[in-house]
């Protein structure tokens, strides 16, 4: 449980409460719904990591692009919407190297758009003999990007580094060296699911 989902839940039960005791119990109802739902939506479920040359998904969702992304590069687009996981995690071992913040719009983020339109926290990893970046996006009802990390820092595949709050969107950026390994529509699980696999030379 990210420590932010008991804070909205007692928010919301204080509210209830109040609401509940200043009026009638039906229309504190919603308020205890509200605080159940942030329970369940700040979950943060273990994974098992794979071993091996691979890049794991750094968010669960569904797969809603695999485009070209410069230098023979891809990327790999997944869209979370209010029920999936938002905790964010490395998609490779390594160093974190660039933190890059962009403000931004609000569109919903399943749209391609939202990719270089929203708000976004751009991360690049340097791993062993290869550079992976991810992009944090936030989307229409997301307003809220947090990393844990900064530069400098060396992360684990599939370790926590961040969280977007509510239904938004994160963009993998992978070189030439990597073979995808999903498909669009797929959907996929943070720091479980395998989203591409090194080459060998």
């Amino acid at each position: 449980m990210v420590i932010d989902g008991i804070y909205y839940a007692l928010a919301f039960t204080a509210a209830g409460a109040a609401v509940w005791y200043l009026t009638q119990p039906a229309f504190a109802a919603p308020l205890f719904l509200l605080a159940i739902f942030c329970l369940y939506f700040f979950r943060d479920p273990e994974r098992t990591i794979p071993d091996g040359a691979v890049a794991v998904s750094p968010a669960d969702g569904k797969v809603v692009g695999i485009a070209p992304d410069g230098a023979a590069g891809t990327r790999i687009s997944i869209f979370l919407n209010i029920f999936d996981v938002h905790v964010n995690r490395a998609p490779i071992a390594g160093q974190i190297a660039k933190v890059d913040y962009h403000k931004g719009q609000f569109l919903v983020a399943s749209r391609e758009a939202a990719s270089s339109q929203n708000e976004r926290n751009v991360v690049t990893i340097q791993g062993q003999d290869t550079t992976v970046g991810f992009s944090q996006i936030a989307g229409l009802i997301a307003r809220r990007i947090v990393f844990s990390k900064q530069r400098g820092d060396t992360v684990a595949k599939g370790e926590r580094v961040g969280l977007i709050k509510f239904g938004s969107r994160v963009d993998v950026f992978l070189g030439p060296e990597w073979e995808i390994a999903v498909q669009t529509g797929q959907r996929v699980a943070g720091g479980s699911s395998i989203v591409a696999r090194r080459r060998t030379v």
